[in-house]
This record gives structure tokens, sequence and C-alpha cells, in this order.
């Protein structure tokens, strides 16, 4: 358990495995997900391993969620410690690699020619993919823990203590900030924005997702996503710690904990259709097949337009498994014993599997057609091929 100071209140922070754990104490000692054991299963699919290496020291005791990235020919990689390092994604190939002097915290975004991180103690670090030099560094109001999302003109962040920052991506200048009032217990993680040029999509750990206008920061329309229930602090947990899932024809997919999925229409916000799934990750849209990994690690598809359920998925329950990543027709998911899994997109059965490290897996597999880079808590990266 993390305790950080908000305002003039103490807000306590929860890792997945305090809150089974909690919730376990309060129902006769067992924990809310039993983890099912791996059996035996078809592996139509194969997994390669092309190259793999090992960055620095890892995500930390605390397991920062710091994803790698991809950008063209390179991925990118952290560690909790500071260091950042290029490789090439078909050799493995270090090209850099430098420390930014900073305990990094968030997810990288990679993109234009720039990767972008956050720190333990709000900071934006913008480098150059190119050699890794720093462009800019800027401050926001606490630590970050989601990966900084950029649109073409604004780099928005959000931090821990609810507070959304516009930065200037030439510079890092302040250009708004939006803050919202969180409850006083929450996930341990932020939501992670979507932003394209005129609004950005935002979920906090109340339950609501805003829109907000992008010129100015204030909100355009907002929509109450989870409504807390229940007695104790930990039953009334309603966080929205994914990222808003928007589409190319305007639709906006939002998951919740404790509450649903939804899909909603982008410009206004107007319902269309929900389910009741509880899910800390963010969804993933492959043609009209929603996939949706829910908190007891149930894989899940769902008719993007309607929200039928498709086919469901529980051989991985109680594994805690991480985000989906789509892998050349097969869903990709990796799981807290260090596994990575994949599943016939179409189907839903266990087609593959193979161990990365026994540290386990807790940021979602980087995809690239039929390339999976998997990052171990201990800073183990592996790159595999699936085939056939």
């Amino acid at each position: 358990m993390i305790a950080t100071r908000f305002s003039s209140t103490l807000r306590l922070t929860l890792g997945a495995g305090v809150i089974a754990l909690l919730v376990g104490c309060a129902s006769k000692g067992e924990p809310i997900y039993t983890p099912k054991a791996l059996s035996d299963i078809d592996a139509t699919s194969s997994l390669e391993t092309r190259w793999d290496t090992r960055i620095g020291k890892g995500l930390g005791r605390a397991h920062y969620p710091i994803t790698p990235a991809r950008d063209g020919a390179r991925v990118f990689a952290a560690d909790a410690k500071g260091l950042v390092v290029a490789l090439n994604a078909k050799s493995g190939k270090r090209d850099w690699e430098i420390n930014v002097e900073s305990p990094i915290s968030s997810g990288l975004t990679a993109i234009d020619g720039h990767v972008y991180l956050g720190t333990r103690n709000g900071e934006v670090v913008v480098l150059d993919q190119k050699d890794g030099s720093e462009e800019w560094r800027a401050r926001v109001s606490s630590e970050v823990l989601a990966a900084p999302q950029a649109n073409r003109r604004l780099l928005i962040v959000q931090s821990t203590d609810g507070q959304i920052t516009a930065l200037d991506r030439r510079n890092g200048d302040t250009q708004w900030t939006y803050s919202s009032t969180l409850p006083a217990l929450t996930l341990r993680g932020t939501g992670i924005p979507q932003t394209i040029d005129p609004v950005t999509f935002a979920g906090f750990a109340n339950g609501r997702l805003v829109t907000l206008d992008n010129r100015s920061g204030q909100p355009l329309w907002q929509q109450q996503v989870a409504i807390p229930e229940g007695r104790s602090e930990v039953d009334r947990l309603v966080d929205l710690t994914g990222q808003p899932l928007l589409t190319p024809d305007g639709r906006l997919y939002v998951t919740s904990y404790n509450g649903r999925l939804l899909a909603l229409e982008a410009t206004r916000g107007q319902l269309l259709w929900e389910h009741k799934i509880s899910s800390r990750h963010t969804p993933l849209l492959v043609g009209d097949y929603l996939f949706v990994v829910t908190d007891d690690s149930h894989v899940v598809a769902l008719d993007a337009e309607s929200g039928e359920t498709l086919w469901q998925n529980d051989d991985l329950e109680g594994r805690w498994l991480t985000a989906p990543a789509f892998a050349d027709g097969r869903i990709a998911v990796g799981d807290a014993d260090g596994y990575l899994h994949l599943l016939d997109a179409r189907k839903g059965e266990l087609v593959g599997r193979t161990r990365i490290d026994s540290s386990g897996i807790s940021v979602p597999p980087v995809t690239e057609d039929g390339t999976i880079h998997v990052l171990a808590n201990d800073g183990t990266l592996e790159t595999l091929d699936v085939s056939p």
C-alpha cells in the first residue's frame, strides 16, 4: 500500500495484489480471485524468440507501468531507475541508451521522432528518437503513471493527483490545466488520456469520464461511467484506469473498475450500449470485434456495434492478465507468473503459450503484425515471432 499527500487529506492508492488481499480478508480470508492452474492446450501457434535483452533494473518493487513503445524500426524501453534504451526491432541491437537522471514511472510514447515519458517526481521528459538527446523537460503537479499523449500541438499529461496538464509539444510550456476531485481510496494507477486535435477524453478515479476542449481545458461533456456502491472504501472503488478507445467513425469505448463497459457517441457522449464488465484495462478493437480483459482475468470478445458477447474465455481466471494486444489473428496477454498467452481472436481458444520470466508480466505486450515485444517485471525484454 502506498500513501501520498493530496490537498489536505490522506489519499491511499492500492495495487492489484493489495486489493485482492484486502477484499479476501473481508470474505473468509480467501483471495478475491484464485489463480487457475495452467492446463495443457492444443498449441496451434508457435512463439519463436527472435532476440532478448535486459533493460536495467526492471520495473521496480512497485512494478511501475513502464510499457515499451515501438515506432517504425525501433523499440524503446526503460527501467524504473531512469535508463531509456532504443533497440533495433529486428535484431535487438542497441542504437543508444541514456539515463534521464530521474526515476521513471510512466509508459513510453514514441511518435513523430520523439519519446515522451513521465517520472515519479512529476517531470515530463522528451527525448529525440535518433540519439536519445533530451529536448526539454517540464514539471507537472505530481507523479506521472500514465503515458503522456500527443496531438499535433499539445502533450497531454495525467498525474496521480487527478490533474490533466496540457503542455506545448515544442517547448513544454503549460497551456492549461484541469483538476478533478478524487476519492480517499484509489487504485494504484491513473487513466490514460485519449487526445485528438480538438478534444481530450480523460477518465478519473471518481468513475467519471470528461471531454475537454483542447483550446482551453474546459469540459464539453461528462459521463458517470461507474457509480460507487457498497459500505467499504474498497467496495466503492470505481477507477477508470484504462485509456478510452476512440474509433475513426466517432465511437468511444470506456472501461471501469467495479462498473460498466460503455460505448458512447464521442461528440456528445450519447450512450450507444453498455455491458456489466469490471476492467482496469484499455479495450482493444480489431475490425468489428472488441476485446476486453476483465478484473478476474477473463478474456471477452464483444460485437463492437451491439455489445453482444461473441465469446468468453475463463481459462486464465485469477492470473492477473495484462491488457490485450493483437498479433496476426491472435490476442496476446501476459500474466503475473510471467507467461505470455495467445488466444485465437475469432474463437477465443488458447492456441499458444511461452514463459518469459518468473518475475511476472504486468505491462501489456507491444505488437507489430506477427511480432510481439514483451517486457517482464525484472527488465527482461523478449521479442518473439508468431507462426504459422
